[in-house]
């Protein structure tokens, strides 16, 4: 637009409408999975919007793109949950112990709305042919990043949590990445186990797996990484493996001075 030119302000009027019509869709697509489960059908989301599937084709092209709107909110709402999580907590150990307890809180919270996001190919980012996927590398791809946005959410995850860990443990950008993708996919395995059977008298609570998951991921890597062996004197070489770990451990509740990681949450 030149400087000067006019706004059509029935245009802009238009352009607001749509956004919120939008996001009218995409809050009642996510109530009617939450109920109806992750297979709902868009007959069943027309009926939860009130409107018809010729109203809801008019803002989404189809089911397809419906589905990867509303990955996309709720993968949003999981990062942002996730992050606020991490830069409330005074440490790095504690804000792992934040992001596992907010991500099993949410994924509790609506169980069907969590499989709808990951096991939905459009929005998990498995109906394309792998070598494609492979091919579009990280989600750093805008295109590729709205195909699939449970893809980028956990893309952008595995950097949150790689942050805090890499400068207590002292290692490189790379083991950092590495140690981050595997405890967001541990942390997502357990959760997934959990919900498939908390019912059961021998499984722990909510709050129980969150201290036991994240004092496993903690414990771990930190105690093996926390310093280096060629750092080590003869004394701490020849000392028992716990006394050695014991005397070399840093200090694991030092403030943290920026975090970061991600959230799930349930539209009721």
């Amino acid at each position: 637009m030149q400087p000067g030119a006019a706004v059509d302000g029935r245009s802009t009027r238009w352009d607001e409408h749509r956004a919120a019509r939008r996001a009218e869709l995409i809050r009642a697509a996510s109530k009617a999975v939450h109920r109806g489960g992750p297979g709902v059908s868009m007959d069943e989301i027309a009926a939860a919007s009130g409107t018809s599937k010729s109203i809801i084709y008019r803002y989404f092209d189809d089911k397809t793109g419906l589905q990867v709107a509303l990955g996309a909110a709720v993968v949003g709402q999981m990062h942002d949950a996730l992050t606020q999580a991490a830069e409330a907590a005074e440490t790095p150990k504690r804000a792992l112990r934040a992001m596992v307890g907010v991500y099993l809180e949410m994924i509790e919270s609506s169980p069907n709305v969590y499989y709808f996001v990951t096991r939905t190919s459009a929005v998990a980012g498995t109906e394309e042919p792998a070598a494609q996927l492979a091919a579009s590398g990280p989600a750093t791809n805008g295109a590729a990043a709205n195909r699939a946005p449970l893809a980028a959410f956990l893309d952008s995850v595995i950097e949150l949590v790689a942050e805090p860990f890499a400068r207590v443990t002292d290692v490189s950008a790379a083991d950092a990445a590495a140690w981050a993708a595997g405890a967001v996919g541990f942390v997502r395995g357990a959760g997934e186990w959990w919900l498939a059977h908390r019912d059961r008298p021998d499984v722990p609570d909510r709050e129980q797996l969150t201290e036991r998951v994240a004092a496993w991921l903690w414990a771990g890597p930190v105690g093996v990484l926390s310093h280096s062996p060629a750092a080590r004197t003869p004394d701490d070489r020849r000392a028992p493996t716990g006394a050695r770990r014991d005397a070399a451990r840093p200090d694991l509740d030092r403030p943290l001075h920026r975090a970061a990681t991600s959230d799930l949450k349930e539209t009721s």
